[in-house]
């Protein structure tokens, strides 16, 4: 990275959501969190990170693969390259047993072992083109798989090269040089994240709804011959204003990527772009919460990343006329001033806002009319040299 006093770049969204279940427990239920003494509803940070990351890979036209299923994955690949199934299946049963990842062996329904079909310990995480390169592994040692022996419990080892493979493994791009990578099983494979992201909670105290459903058999409905509905269930929901924030450590981001700014810029914009805009899916079809943050709040800092959720610790309060969003954007403002005034401001290299509202917000820095004016902001002031002189 070209020596710089920026080190982080600070997101801060408020983000309206209706009706919906964006996060889910292991019983279904909403995702909740005692915080200053009320309920709150929460969505973990793993599952806005996921959509987070599905928007980023569009953005930048490259995509990772997080799987136990690797050596099924590129046997799908050689079959599509023409090998036969059988063979294809243990070139992936080799693939995938051939690095430092311990392995099992998947079972078929009559809980019996199948040959080959290795489920890897530790999902891997690679970029997607990692698949073809594996069959390429593959095919040029093709002779040599069809001479070998299936892969059949644990303690089986591959005909094809370790080292080979998990080169392969190490390979990254710039889905897994931002978000990181945990395998410790393979040496220097691991990547270290360059983004933080909070788990999301409400600006208030919320409620769980419990939403009763039945579902009309349209045949009874027709022939009148019996009485009740065809399904009944219930299931459980919330809607409320989310503080969401997230922070990009610009050093940590160049030093994954190595001395390429134009790469530097293009993962900035596009995780801020996809962690702004980005919804999860759950529940999507029955609920649509398709809505857009009402701020948008960045901040450029030399210091250290700063969440304002303590902004939230006391509930906000919905009058008649302003419901969460408006209370929640002024508690923010006063708080941001507050905690930058007891720091410094000299910490803050820029700082500025976009909201639904016309109000004026003075703790958040300028207003922007565009969610591009904003980016286009903070990734000049962020990339920008630092002055002669001036310490990184």
């Amino acid at each position: 990275m070209t020596s710089s006093t920026a080190r982080f770049i600070d997101i801060h969204v408020l983000h309206p959501i209706p009706f919906s279940n964006l996060n889910r427990d292991d019983a279904n239920a909403v995702k909740t969190v005692q915080y200053g003494g009320t309920l709150r509803t929460r969505v973990s940070s793993q599952c806005w990170k996921r959509a987070a990351r599905e928007d980023f890979q569009t953005h930048i036209g490259q995509a990772a693969l997080r799987t136990r299923r690797i050596g099924e994955r590129v046997a799908s690949e050689l079959q599509e390259r023409g090998w036969e199934a059988g063979l294809a299946l243990r070139a992936g049963g080799h693939l995938a047993a051939g690095s430092s990842i311990k392995f099992e062996l998947a079972k078929n329904k009559d809980k019996e072992i199948v040959p080959n079909k290795v489920l890897t310990n530790a999902m891997v995480y690679v970029p997607e083109t990692a698949v073809g390169e594996l069959a390429d592994l593959a095919e040029e040692f093709r002779l040599l798989l069809e001479a070998a022996k299936d892969i059949k419990k644990p303690a089986d080892k591959s005909v094809l090269p370790k080292d080979r493979i998990e080169a392969i493994l190490r390979s990254r791009n710039g889905v897994i040089n931002l978000f990181g990578r945990m395998l410790a099983e393979v040496d220097e494979a691991g990547v270290d994240g360059a983004v933080q992201v909070a788990h999301a909670l409400t600006t208030h105290t919320t409620d769980v709804e419990v939403d009763y459903f039945s579902a009309v058999d349209d045949i009874t409905a027709v022939w009148k011959d019996s009485a009740g509905s065809g399904h009944m269930g219930h299931a459980e929901y919330s809607a409320g204003t989310f503080y969401r924030f997230a922070t990009v450590d610009l050093r940590d981001l160049a030093a994954n990527i190595g001395d390429e700014p134009d790469a530097l810029r293009e993962l900035t914009a596009a995780f801020l772009s996809a962690f702004i805009e980005s919804v999860p899916h759950a529940k999507k079809n029955s609920t649509a919460p398709h809505t857009l943050p009402s701020l948008i709040h960045l901040s450029v800092r030399a210091d250290r990343p700063v969440s304002y959720a303590a902004a939230f610790e006391k509930p906000v309060r919905a009058t008649e006329t302003s419901g969460f969003a408006e209370p929640s954007a002024d508690h923010l403002s006063a708080y941001a001033q507050a905690a930058n005034a007891m720091l410094g401001n000299t910490r803050i290299l820029t700082s500025g806002f976009l909201s639904i509202s016309a109000k004026d917000l003075p703790g958040l820095g300028i207003r922007y009319g565009s969610l591009d004016e904003l980016l286009e902001t903070a990734l000049a002031t962020a990339l920008s040299p630092a002055p002669s002189g001036a310490r990184a």
